[in-house]
């Protein structure tokens, strides 16, 4: 899930040469201002020595066609103070007393781990009981949580190429149960991540960790193996474990030990009641590191149910007074919102809606396992074949009619931050052009008007999490590709089912056994973990216990290979260039097909106030500055 922005290589560190240099204003040929290296130099010296402010330097950069992400990330190599997220205007006098805030998830969570969850609502709920040492703001910036300060080049704990990181603890955290926050902890997260018998979600984050040296109780160094573009991917997710409590639920033992033991944190609530699934109660941390924090007492999360569902619970009725992710059709949420009892709050995100080929064939059982390597898929392996679905995907009906301010269309898999979205890419909705590829490519019309190839008719099953707004889209999808002559079924799974991370259970997306699926995932600000889920090494397999992030099965070298050139190169520019080519692979060859890039939407009642609306980290990981106005 959300990471960080990549680390720059550049040494900022001089006053500037002159009193004061911005942009050039001769326009490029895209409208943008021109900016080059010296210019950058210069202005981060500016707002460094105060002669520029922050908003304007992010104006600046934005002008030029660099993003928020991209500025924040600059103003951290150089040395400059991090922004910390706005405060709310509400600053309490003593902790608790705001009595209990009704929260409404339709997409249920099943598990309260940071290791082990599977999609955006295991890790959104974890945030509300489990801390990271620092999380990304909106600004792309990081504001310290369990860390004292974050690291930095002038503090002398930061090497200049990454190769090391010196993480400062704070002093006097406890755990939900009274122990002590220590560097053993942080240690430990490591250790239980990398362990390939515990089969972590997060492992991919930790991997380029050699070693990590315990200065003292409450400093960590983490030497890596090779320098570091980009070093903060570990420990500024999701949040951190305990060690006392499972230390002895690591290994192979790791995921039978979920549910066996409690969710001890260090956040500003604590577990009481957990059904999966159904029900989450929480209780005011009465030892909470920041003073005065949070304001309510209790927090009651209502699981399940459906999205439109949980948004008249809180526009129309203000029964509650959150939900969570309301993914329902703009006519729908329009006429909900007329109700007054709330608002929705829109953010903006890092998020694709996309449709996915599965490259390995779901009907076919070999050595005990379905959408196996060692069975392409007899269709979907073909590039006409995918291309003409691509083809068959009416966005603009999917965004005018039922996506609306939830996404915009478009034709990238990877869309944010900015310097990494490729402008090569395009789309075309068009009937007549997929008939004619699918007519070149051999499969010609039988007489129920169904194609068909070698006897093997072009007939596929398109799955995705129940959702109303998502099955239209299915079955928008389902309706055109008829007219091409491909038959298609469409089948909706329970989210909680669909996204479970019970890789046993044959109808998650991991396990794929559909010929096509569809779902919604997020970058972070960093993509380089994002983009390994086309990587060769990434296939969930029976021998990994699916565990691997590629879950379309496409294994292709040239990718491969610009993937680990991204990993290793410490030129910015020269590292977007690798990651726009990686997007542009796996869209021109339609192993993915981009349908909209998201804003996440959640709605809240109008005396609901502190939210704050950051893309970059869980909407719940600000919640002990909530309160009600």
């Amino acid at each position: 899930m959300a990471k960080a922005a990549a680390t720059w290589p550049l040494d900022f560190t001089g006053a500037p040469r002159y009193p004061c240099r911005t942009l050039t204003h001769r326009p490029r040929g895209d409208g943008r201002e021109p900016m080059d290296e010296q210019a950058l130099r210069e202005m981060l010296a500016q707002v460094k020595h105060g002669g520029l402010t922050r908003r304007r330097f992010v104006q600046a950069l934005a002008a030029a066609g660099l993003g928020g992400p991209v500025a924040g990330h600059l103003l951290g190599a150089a040395g400059v103070a991090a922004a910390q997220p706005r405060e709310a205007e509400f600053t309490p006098a003593r902790r608790g007393g705001g009595g209990t805030l009704r929260i409404l998830m339709w997409d249920a969570p099943t598990l309260l781990h940071p290791h082990f969850g599977r999609g955006l609502r295991d890790f959104t709920v974890q945030r509300i009981f489990y801390e990271p040492l620092a999380f990304p703001a909106a600004d792309g910036t990081f504001v310290p949580v369990l860390a004292e300060e974050l690291p930095n080049r002038k503090a002398g704990t930061l090497a200049k190429d990454g190769q090391w990181v010196t993480w400062r603890l704070k002093r006097n955290v406890l755990w939900h149960d009274g122990t002590p926050f220590t560097a053993d902890d942080v240690i430990f997260n490591w250790e239980f991540a990398i362990d390939p018998a515990t089969a972590a979600g997060t492992r991919a984050a930790y991997d380029d960790i050699t070693r990590i040296e315990r200065i003292d109780s409450h400093t960590v160094k983490l030497i890596f193996k090779k320098p570091q573009p980009f070093w903060a991917s570990a420990f500024t997710g999701g949040g951190l474990l305990p060690r006392h409590l499972f230390e002895r639920a690591k290994g192979a033992g790791a995921r039978e030990a979920i549910g066996m033991l409690p969710a001890v944190g260090t956040g500003p609530y604590r577990l009481a009641e957990w059904r999966p699934g159904d029900f989450i109660r929480a209780e005011i941390n009465k030892s909470y590191h920041v003073p005065n924090r949070p304001f309510f007492d209790q927090l009651e999360i209502k699981c399940g149910g459906d999205a439109v569902g949980a948004a008249r619970a809180v526009l129309q009725t203000g029964e509650y007074d959150f939900a969570y992710y309301v993914l329902v059709e703009e006519e729908v949420l329009r006429r909900i919102e007329q109700g007054g009892k709330g608002r929705v709050l829109s953010i903006p995100s890092s998020g694709v809606s996309f449709i996915q080929c599965n490259q390995t064939d779901p009907w076919r059982e070999v050595d005990g396992e379905r959408s196996s390597l060692k069975a392409p898929h007899p269709l979907l392996t073909e590039q006409p074949v995918r291309t003409a679905l691509s083809l068959l995907v009416d966005r603009v009906a999917i965004q005018e009619h039922l996506v609306g301010r939830i996404g915009q269309i478009t034709a990238n898999f990877l869309n944010s931050p900015e310097r990494f979205r490729s402008r090569n890419s395009t789309w075309e909705f068009s009937v007549e052009k997929a008939n004619d590829l699918l007519d070149q490519a051999g499969y010609p019309r039988g007489a129920d008007g169904v194609r068909a190839k070698d006897g093997r008719r072009l007939r596929l099953l398109f799955q995705a999490a129940a959702n109303a707004t998502v099955q239209k889209v299915q079955m928008v999808v389902k309706q055109t590709a008829a007219r091409a002559g491909v038959e298609m079924e469409v089948k909706a799974i329970p989210a909680s089912v669909f996204f479970a991370a019970d890789v046993n259970n044959v109808d998650t997306n991991v396990r794929f056994h559909a010929d096509l699926q569809t779902y919604t995932v997020f970058t972070g600000l960093d993509p380089q973990l994002f983009m390994a889920q086309f990587a060769s090494w990434e296939v969930p397999a029976k021998e990994n216990g699916w565990t691997g992030r590629n879950i379309v099965r496409w294994r292709d070298a040239d990718y491969d290979r610009l993937w680990r050139k991204a990993d290793v190169e410490m030129d910015p520019v020269k590292r977007a260039a690798l990651f726009i080519k990686m997007n542009d692979l796996v869209v021109q060859q339609a192993v993915v097909i981009p349908v909209t890039w998201r804003n996440v939407l959640h709605a809240a009642v109008n005396n609901l106030a502190g939210m704050e609306l950051n893309s970059w980290d869980s909407i719940f990981g600000r919640i002990a500055y909530w309160y009600r106005a």
